[in-house]
């Protein structure tokens, strides 16, 4: 998937995030999310923190050539393991006490992805990176599994809140890619499902019931692993 495609699934996604937590209701920021312990705004804290690894990675000097791709990205290590979760709490409740109130942090998640948005922009398209977890990857690649944590978690969000899921279709479709392949996403459609509904049960978050689990796996998912 080349990086305007990706971009533009994560100005995309990330712009119908920030309409959503926009105005807010004090309240609602409070509300407890699937993934304890957050609250949606911890987990607003964690969606900024994942974007915003991305200027340091693009300050850094790039690796010589990519090793990993998007998928391979998700392969369950340590990089999920307890004590890497409880790392991962920690930063996205601190992010998220920083701003005074719901509305200064809805427009500090607005700067963070506008800035990566920015500076991807003016990157070559072969650009390449180092994560944190010591994975070199295209930016491309890299900024697909920051689509995802939106796409994800914006779910996630919607679902705490009780809205219908904002997903945009740029972002359905690039995450929907990820998991099948390019080949095979016009295969999806036998399954009946919303975007939204295939990344609930492609993330474990709706479970799968003998016919379904059957269908999923002629279809050859890949299933990610996400903390």
């Amino acid at each position: 998937m080349n990086l305007d495609r990706v971009l533009e699934a994560f100005r995309q996604e990330s712009g119908a995030l920030t309409a959503a937590v926009s105005g807010l209701p004090e309240a609602e920021w409070s509300l407890p999310t699937r993934c304890t312990p957050w609250t949606v705004r911890d987990l607003l804290g964690h969606v900024c923190v994942v974007i915003d690894w991305l200027p340091g990675m693009l300050d850094a000097p790039a690796p010589g050539e990519a090793r990993i791709s998007a998928a391979e990205y998700y392969r369950p290590d340590d990089r999920f393991s307890p004590q890497t979760n409880g790392a991962r709490i920690t930063l996205a409740r601190n992010r998220a006490a920083e701003p005074a109130d719901g509305a200064t942090f809805a427009e500090d998640f607005t700067a963070t992805w506008r800035r990566v948005d920015q500076l991807c922009q003016v990157q070559p398209a072969g650009r390449t990176v180092w994560t944190r977890h010591g994975d070199a990857m295209l930016l491309s690649e890299f900024l697909l599994t920051r689509v995802v944590e939106v796409a994800v978690h914006g779910i996630d969000l919607a679902d705490a809140l009780g809205r219908e899921p904002w997903l945009t279709s740029a972002a359905g479709d690039a995450v929907l890619e990820l998991l099948l392949g390019a080949e095979q996403t016009e295969a999806a459609v036998a399954l009946g499902w919303s975007r939204a509904r295939f990344l609930r049960k492609a993330t474990g978050r709706e479970p799968l019931d003998a016919s379904e689990t059957a269908k999923v796996e002629q279809l050859g998912i890949r299933w990610l692993a996400l903390g």
